[in-house]
């Protein structure tokens, strides 16, 4: 692989000199004030970009992963039972750990492609006369289909079965790329982490709790330590972690979230929508489809590229890698070896898109697909001058 290259994958994503550098920082007194100037900052970004006003922003040491497990352990016991949806592998890994966690998980079983199905969702709170259902989990961007999901439409059917539920969504894809409406939609707890909008390497989990979910963090039952919020917020207060922080990486968020607000939020959004349209313009040209199953659920940050039945989807990823240097993401679970990843958030443009594109034209020649070289890249390019609408200039 070569590092000259920019990665196509759905993270980690590529990572701006800038903040490369501001990770790569000597050592301070993470007890000091100097410590402090770099966590409020922090906090105070991510929560607009949560676009919330409200929310308690919370970073571990840890990656997305590690905020699902802080999400539940902080608010249910054990028992509780929690509704989610099952459509692609990272809502099958969000599952699988509340299992473990010994909660009573009702699944929505759904396909994978398709988003999450908020009527079926607002069938099920309304039938919960009881209201045994103590959170509805939901995946805002399905990472393994290239799915985004209506949260506001999931809210609505919240609202409309008059619920007390918490709303967990994990926007460990979305967040910082695409929009997302903390205050508007409701979100009781959102999930995110460093790796992807944020431009950084892994290793932070982040994380905003609204009022209902801090209510609910006095009476839950289930073990945690590392990843108590009690113990983060009296340190907080005092300009620290309760434990050694990651300096270097928050020094980095701190520069990256002033880079995304530099830029403006929704200029953030509206780059990060352009170029996926011109990675769906180069699929329709090469005569593929997407694993989403509708125009209105495909993602702004990866597209699941669907190969002709028969062929091994990830050969296109081995060929990158081997012969170009270039990585591009797998198909995982149900999609595996029936789908290709490109990623395309975070640290991107147009130009390097088209590279990106390039190349999975090359490897689909190189293993005999039938497509003509230049086609989607062409696709693309039409689509990128066209969103840029430059003014034609007369010849002299």
């Amino acid at each position: 692989m070569s590092v000259q290259n920019p990665v196509f994958i759905p993270g980690p994503t590529n990572m701006p000199e800038a903040i490369r550098n501001a990770c790569n920082m000597p050592t301070i007194d993470h007890r000091s004030p100097a410590f402090g100037a770099i966590l409020h900052p922090c906090l105070d970004n991510v929560r607009t970009i949560l676009k919330s006003r409200q929310a308690q922003i919370f970073i571990f040491p840890s990656t997305g992963t590690g905020g699902w497990e802080t999400a539940i352990t902080n608010t249910l016991s054990p028992g509780d039972k929690v509704l989610v949806a099952r459509n692609g592998m990272f809502s099958h890994r969000w599952i699988d750990m509340c299992q473990r966690h010994g909660l009573d998980v009702e699944i929505i079983e759904t396909p994978w492609g398709a988003g999450l199905p908020a009527e079926r969702y607002g069938e099920i709170l309304k039938a919960d006369s009881a209201h045994a259902i103590k959170a509805v989990l939901a995946t805002h961007n399905e990472t393994a289909t290239g799915v985004r999901s209506d949260i506001g439409a999931l809210r609505k059917a919240i609202d409309d079965a008059s619920h007390p539920a918490l709303l967990f969504v994990d926007g460990v894809s979305s967040i910082a790329s695409m929009d997302f409406r903390f205050d508007e939609w409701g979100v009781d707890i959102a999930v995110t982490g460093s790796q992807k909008g944020f431009m950084l390497p892994p290793g932070l989990a982040i994380l905003g709790f609204s009022e209902r979910a801090m209510e609910a963090v006095s009476s839950a039952k289930l073990p945690r330590t590392f990843f108590d919020v009690r113990d983060m917020a009296k340190a907080y207060s005092g300009g620290g972690f309760p434990y050694t922080p990651p300096v270097g990486l928050m020094n980095g968020l701190k520069l990256s979230t002033e880079m995304l607000l530099a830029e403006g939020l929704e200029n953030v959004f509206a780059r990060h929508r352009r170029i996926a349209e011109g990675v769906r313009a180069a699929v329709r040209a090469w005569g593929l489809e997407l694993c989403a199953l509708s125009p209105d659920i495909q993602s702004d940050t990866v597209s699941a590229i669907r190969t002709p039945a028969g062929f091994n989807a990830t050969d296109i990823v081995t060929q990158a890698a081997d012969a170009y240097g270039v990585a591009l993401g797998t198909g995982l679970g149900e999609v595996a070896g029936k789908v290709f990843r490109i990623g395309h958030l975070g640290s991107l443009t147009d130009v390097l898109m088209l590279s990106g594109l390039a190349t999975v034209e090359m490897c689909m020649a190189d293993l005999g697909l039938d497509v003509t070289l230049g086609s989607g890249v062409a696709a693309a390019q039409e689509h990128y001058r066209s969103s840029h609408a430059a003014p034609a200039r007369k010849a002299a």
